[in-house]
C-alpha cells in the first residue's frame, strides 16, 4: 500500500505535457483556429488587464499591451541562437527567473523543451505562443497571447538585448500566467525556476561552511548539465541590490556560467564565471576584464577563456568567490550526478498528500500529541553503495502552488521532514514518537518552496515524516525520494509465471468476461461477486489504471492484487471487534497505517467503497473460490 510512482525524466522519451488552456484546446487547436478565422489570438484565461500584471497594487504607470509586430519593424522569436546575453531584467523583482533563464540557455536540448521551437512571428504567426514548464511531477503546457506590457513602446518587464527579439518575454509572460500574475513572480530562488524547468532535483550549500571539495563538485555539476545559480546574502531589506564597491551586487541572483582551472606561473589557479542577469555591472577585482592576472596566461589560452565584453558576465578566483557570495544553488537532473563519477540508477519514489487541519496537520516534533497525526511514508533502503554498509538517498519536500495562493494572503508554509528507523510491527502512534528519536532529518525548518537534504543511512526500514512548523496549517505537498537501487526484474513472460499469476490470470479473464456480460445485461445480480458493486469496479479500476486508459491491463491486475491481499490483512488486523465490517474509526486507523494508502483521496474513496460492499467473508469466499494459494492469514495479529 506504499504506490511508488516513477518520475518523468527531462528527456525527449516523457509524455506529452499536459494541456492547461481552461476550454481544454490545445496550442495547435488555438493556433489553427486562429489562422482559419484570420484573427490574432486574446487569451482569455490571462487578459491583457491590470490584474495580470499586479494584485496587491494599481498599476503604477500608464501600461500599454502590445504585441511585438506594434514595438518593432521585424519582430523574431529568437535571434541566432538563444543564449544567456540575451535576458536583461525589467521592473520587476525576478532576478531569480533570470538567473535561471540565463542557465537554461546552457543547455540546449532542456531549452528546446521549455521553448518549443516551431513559433516564429512569419508564416503560421497568429499571436500565440507556448511554453512548457513542469509542476509538481507534470509537464505543463502553457498557452499565451504576445500582446506585452510597454511603456512608451519599450517593454518593461524582461527583454532582450537586441530589440526585436522576444522568446524572453513571452517566456516571463507564460511563466506569470502559471502563477497567477507578473506579481506573483516578485523575490524567489533560482533553484525554484530551474526545477521548473527541468523537474531536476535541488541542492544548496553555503560557501564559508562549505565540502572542502565544493570545486569539484560544481566543475562536476556543470559538466553534467546541471543548472547553476549563486548570490550573496543581505542583512537587511535596505541592502536590496546594493552594489559593493568591487562591483558585486548584494540580494541579487546570479547564474553560474562556466568553471576553469588553470596553471599560472606554476600555480594551479581555479576560476568561475559568473553572469549579472541585469546584462552589466560585473565583479571589478582579481581576474575581472582587463586585470592585470590575465598578463600572466597564455595568449592562446586567454583568447579562449576570455572573451572581453560588458555583457554582465565575469571570470573571479573560486577563492575570492567563496569569500564574496554566500550561497549556491544547484539543480541536479539527477541526484547521483554529484557523488560518483560512475553512472548508477537511482530509484525515484514520489508520494502526494497535504496537512488538514485537525487530521494531518501535526505540526513539528515540539508538538508531540499532534506530530504523530503527520502523513507518514514508509521507504526501504535496501541496496547499500559499493564502497560501504550505507545507502546514499536525497529527500525532496516540495509545498505545491504557493506562489499561487500569494494573493490571497497565503505565503510560503515552514516547512521540514524526519525520518525514523522503523521495524515492520511497528505501531507509528504518538508513543513511538515520544520514546524515539529521528535517524535523519531537515538541517532546518524554512518557509521555501522546496527543502532537499541528502543523507547516507544504513539499509532497513523507515519512515519520513514531513510537517509544517506550526500544527494546523495546511498545504499540500509532494515528496521526491531519490534511493539507490538495483533496477527491478521485468514482469514475468507468460511461459515463467507463477501458479499464483496462472490463477491470476484465469481469475482475470473470468473477471473480465463477468464485467463485460453484466455491462451489456445492465444487471447487477449477474455478476458471480455479488456486492462487488458497478461503482467499486470502477472505483479499483480508476485507482489501479496506471496507464489511463480507463481499462485494466493484466499486469495493472496483478497490482490490484497484491494491494488486494494487503487491504485483506489491513482490514482483519484492524477490524478490532471482528464484526466483518469497519467503523469510520477503524478505517480512519487503517488509512494511517497504509500511510494515508497512497496518500492520495482516490484510495480512501476506494477503501470506503470496499468496505461498505464488502464483507470479510465475502473477501474470504472469494479468495478460496479461486484455485490460488491461500493468502498468508498466519502473518495476521
Amino acid at each position: 500500500h506504499y504506490h511508488h510512482h516513477r518520475l518523468a525524466s527531462p528527456s525527449p522519451s516523457t509524455p506529452r505535457a499536459v494541456d492547461t488552456q481552461s476550454d481544454g484546446r490545445t496550442f495547435d487547436e488555438l493556433r489553427h483556429e486562429c489562422l482559419k478565422q484570420g484573427v490574432l489570438f486574446e487569451d482569455p484565461d490571462f487578459p491583457a488587464v491590470d490584474s495580470s500584471l499586479y494584485y496587491s497594487q494599481s498599476v503604477p504607470v500608464n501600461i500599454e499591451w502590445k504585441r511585438p509586430k506594434e514595438i518593432c519593424e521585424n519582430p523574431k522569436f529568437i535571434v541566432g541562437n538563444a543564449s544567456r546575453t540575451d535576458i536583461c531584467q525589467g521592473q520587476l523583482g525576478d532576478c531569480w527567473l533570470l538567473a535561471a533563464i540565463a542557465s537554461l540557455t546552457l543547455k540546449q536540448e532542456t531549452l528546446a523543451r521549455v521553448v518549443p521551437h516551431n513559433q516564429d512571428f512569419d508564416r503560421r504567426y497568429a499571436g500565440i505562443f507556448h511554453f512548457q514548464f513542469w509542476n509538481h511531477n507534470k509537464w505543463l503546457d502553457v498557452v499565451v497571447d504576445d500582446r506585452l506590457p510597454t511603456v512608451r513602446d519599450k517593454l518593461i518587464l524582461l527583454h532582450s538585448a537586441s530589440n526585436n527579439e522576444f522568446w524572453s518575454a513571452l517566456l516571463e509572460k507564460a511563466y506569470a500566467k502559471l502563477h497567477g500574475s507578473y506579481e506573483s513572480l516578485k523575490g524567489g530562488s533560482t533553484m525554484e525556476a530551474m526545477e521548473d524547468f527541468t523537474g531536476g532535483v535541488g541542492e544548496n550549500y553555503e560557501t564559508k561552511n562549505a565540502p572542502d571539495n565544493l570545486f569539484a563538485i560544481m566543475n562536476k555539476a556543470l559538466d553534467r548539465g546541471s543548472m547553476m545559480g549563486c548570490s550573496i546574502d543581505i542583512t537587511s531589506s535596505a541592502e536590496s541590490e546594493a552594489k559593493t564597491s568591487t562591483g558585486l551586487v548584494k540580494g541579487h541572483a546570479y547564474s553560474i556560467t562556466g568553471m576553469e582551472e588553470l596553471t599560472v606561473r606554476g600555480q594551479k589557479v581555479q576560476l568561475i564565471r559568473i553572469r549579472n542577469p541585469w546584462g552589466q555591472v560585473e565583479w571589478n577585482g582579481p581576474w575581472s576584464d582587463g586585470s592585470r592576472e590575465w598578463n600572466y596566461v597564455d595568449q592562446a589560452e586567454k583568447d579562449r577563456i576570455l572573451k572581453k565584453s560588458d555583457d554582465g558576465e565575469f571570470w573571479m578566483e573560486f577563492s575570492d568567490f567563496k569569500k564574496n557570495y554566500d550561497k549556491v544553488e544547484i539543480c541536479n537532473m539527477t541526484p547521483d550526478d554529484l557523488t560518483d563519477s560512475t553512472k548508477r540508477h537511482w530509484e525515484v519514489n514520489m508520494f502526494e498528500g497535504n496537512w488538514i487541519r485537525g487530521s494531518t496537520a501535526g505540526g513539528c516534533r515540539n508538538f508531540i500529541d499532534t506530530f504523530w497525526t503527520n502523513p507518514q511514508f514508509k521507504l526501504q533502503l535496501e541496496d547499500a553503495d559499493d564502497d560501504d554498509d550505507v545507502c546514499s538517498v536525497v529527500i525532496a519536500l516540495m509545498q505545491k502552488n504557493r506562489r499561487k495562493l500569494r494573493k490571497e494572503g497565503m505565503d510560503m508554509e515552514t516547512i521540514g521532514f524526519a525520518v525514523y528507523e522503523v521495524s515492520d510491527e511497528d505501531q507509528l502512534g504518538k508513543d513511538f514518537f515520544r520514546y524515539n528519536a529521528s535517524k535523519a532529518r531537515s538541517r532546518t525548518y524554512i518557509n521555501v518552496r522546496e527543502i532537499s537534504e541528502r543523507f547516507t543511512l544504513p539499509p532497513g526500514n523507515y519512515l519520513l515524516v514531513p510537517t509544517t512548523f506550526q500544527p494546523h496549517h495546511e498545504a499540500d505537498f509532494i515528496i521526491r525520494v531519490f534511493s539507490e537501487k538495483k533496477t527491478p526484474p521485468p514482469p514475468s513472460a507468460p511461459e515463467d509465471e507463477t501458479d499464483e499469476e496462472k490463477g491470476l490470470r484465469r481469475l482475470f479473464e473470468q473477471l473480465a468476461g463477468a464485467v463485460r456480460k453484466q455491462q451489456t445485461e445492465g444487471q447487477r445480480s449477474k455478476i458471480k461477486f455479488d456486492g462487488l458493486s458497478l461503482s467499486t469496479c470502477h472505483s479499483i479500476i480508476n485507482l489501479m489504471d496506471v496507464d489511463n486508459t480507463g481499462k485494466l491491463e493484466f499486469q495493472e491486475f496483478k497490482v490490484f492484487w497484491e494491494k488486494m491481499k494487503k487491504w485483506i490483512m489491513l482490514f482483519l488486523s484492524f477490524d478490532t471487534d471482528r464484526s466483518g465490517k469497519m467503523s469510520s474509526y477503524e478505517l480512519r486507523i487503517a488509512l494511517k497505517a497504509a500511510g494515508e494508502s497512497e496518500g492520495r483521496l482516490k484510495t480512501k474513496k476506494t477503501m470506503e467503497n470496499i468496505h461498505s460492499t464488502l464483507t470479510i467473508s465475502w473477501l474470504l469466499s472469494w479468495s478460496s473460490s479461486l484455485e490460488l494459494p491461500p493468502l498468508p492469514w498466519r502473518l495476521l495479529p
